[in-house]
């Protein structure tokens, strides 16, 4: 051991690194190698607009993010080299691989690890807000069986399908058809989540009314469903909100309608024992009820939803994710997300605003137990609806809105400066679990708003 020491040392001297991190891991002690089976020296630089780390050497040289393929039991040296000046790191959460931060171009460090078992695993750097801009990629060990996006239905929500707006119309009859299903979807590259949900989407629907509108809604549970599903919704005055009479068998339909009394933006949810897991694994939705003449038309809309993932693996880890009753009962998420999974809002779907319109969110938390802190980086709300009262009056210039779970706000601003403004919850550890979303404004830049020479720091998301 203290040969392979000696080597390592020696050998981080020679290319200027500071001292190797060595994983706490069993298989990583006495029996390791004297020399790695393969090194790897990945540089941290920038790269159309992001954040990310580039292959120095070796068949992958050149490669952005690049996936390193090793033999299973092999031992890992991998050097990080900063290229751009920001501090950053470098980890493998799987392998308990972290390395030291390096802040300043130039600096450098290394992990050393024993890759001893098979699988698709992530790597990352950890400081906030740095995954989002770019900083992750795949550790490929041994021949694992390949599990990709295109294995699995995306089941993640559109953020632009918001519904008709009422306008002026009077109240009428309206009728919304829903099925619950249990599918097998995409969470992100190489992972995937059984989801329950409302329609094949997480979220579900958003449904759209008028105060004073009666509406009907048929919730059918699919036939190929192993659970009872029901729905309550928080817009209805009456048992359960719903739940008490769709408690719903496979293969089975119920139905009831209620009138719209009240205006707001509420959540509705599957609650059938027990309510959480059914929640957490995707049954949630808003439904808007809109004042009589409507609300006042803006240029862009979106329906954005916050959820959790309460996973047996932890949170980077490839494969079906399978859910953990113990961490939903001490709330414990492995992943948070928007709209579904953990791209969906900034990299499936696209949410864009021109220089000088106006953006609406209807903003909602699914659950099942984390209050949100729902904040735009780079922008300020112009007018938040608290609580989504539609019928108070708006907060005016807010930085950042609570949202408690199961509930809904909505926030109103305009887009005054081009650039990528990054949606958060501003506990914003939960962004490394996956809880981003990119809002671009196209456009020209005003420099009496705000003008630099400096270069532009993407993990920041302006």
């Amino acid at each position: 051991m203290r040969t392979f020491l000696l080597y390592i040392f020696t050998f981080c001297t020679l290319v200027g690194l500071g001292a190797p991190a060595f994983a706490e891991h069993p298989d990583n002690s006495a029996d390791v190698k004297y020399v790695p089976d393969v090194v790897f020296t990945l540089r941290t630089d920038i790269a159309d607009g992001k954040l990310v780390y580039i292959s120095e050497a070796g068949p992958t040289k050149g490669q952005v993010n690049p996936e390193m393929r090793v033999a299973e039991g092999a031992v890992v040296q991998i050097n990080i080299l900063n290229g751009d000046g920001a501090l950053h790191d470098f980890a493998i959460p799987e392998f308990d691989v972290k390395s030291d931060q390096i802040g300043g171009k130039g600096s450098a460090t290394a992990v050393v690890f024993r890759a001893n078992k098979s699988g698709t695993f992530e790597y990352l750097c950890t400081l906030p807000g740095h995954k989002a801009a770019g900083m992750f990629g795949k550790l490929i060990v041994g021949d694992p069986q390949e599990t990709t996006a295109s294995n699995f239905p995306d089941l993640s929500k559109n953020p632009s399908e918001v519904g008709e707006p009422v306008g002026k119309r009077e109240a009428k009859e309206v009728t919304f058809d829903l099925e619950t299903t249990e599918v097998e979807g995409r969470l992100s590259d190489g992972a995937s989540y059984k989801f329950w949900t409302f329609n094949n989407t997480v979220p579900g629907p958003m449904m759209r009314v008028r105060v004073g509108d009666t509406v009907n809604i048929n919730m059918k549970n699919s036939i190929e469903s192993a659970h009872i599903h029901s729905i309550d919704l928080h817009a209805v005055t009456g048992p359960g909100g719903g739940a008490a009479v769709t408690q719903a068998a496979p293969g089975h339909t119920k139905s009831f309608s209620f009138k719209a009394m009240a205006p707001g933006l509420y959540v509705y949810h599957c609650a059938t024992p027990m309510v959480a897991q059914h929640i957490t694994n995707g049954m949630y939705g808003m439904i808007l009820v809109e004042p009589e003449g409507g609300l006042s038309p803006v240029d862009r809309e979106y329906y954005v939803m916050q959820g959790e993932l309460y996973t047996a693996q932890r949170h980077g880890s490839s494969g079906l994710q399978e859910f953990s009753l113990d961490k939903l009962l001490d709330e414990r998420p492995e992943h948070m997300m928007f709209n579904g999974s953990m791209d969906a809002l900034s990299a499936t779907h696209t949410m864009e605003s021109d220089v000088g319109e106006t953006v609406r969110i209807f903003f909602g938390v699914g659950g099942p137990n984390l209050v949100s802190s729902f904040h735009v980086i780079g922008e300020i709300f112009d007018r938040v609806y608290d609580q989504a009262s539609l019928t108070s009056p708006p907060l005016t210039d807010v930085q950042t809105t609570l949202v408690p779970p199961g509930g809904a706000t909505m926030v109103e601003f305009d887009t005054e400066y081009p650039g990528k403004y990054i949606l958060v919850d501003h506990a914003l550890s939960r962004a490394e679990k996956g809880l981003v979303g990119i809002l671009t404004v196209n456009g020209d830049a005003d420099a009496e708003i705000f003008e630099t020479e400096e270069a532009v720091d993407h993990a920041s998301g302006h």
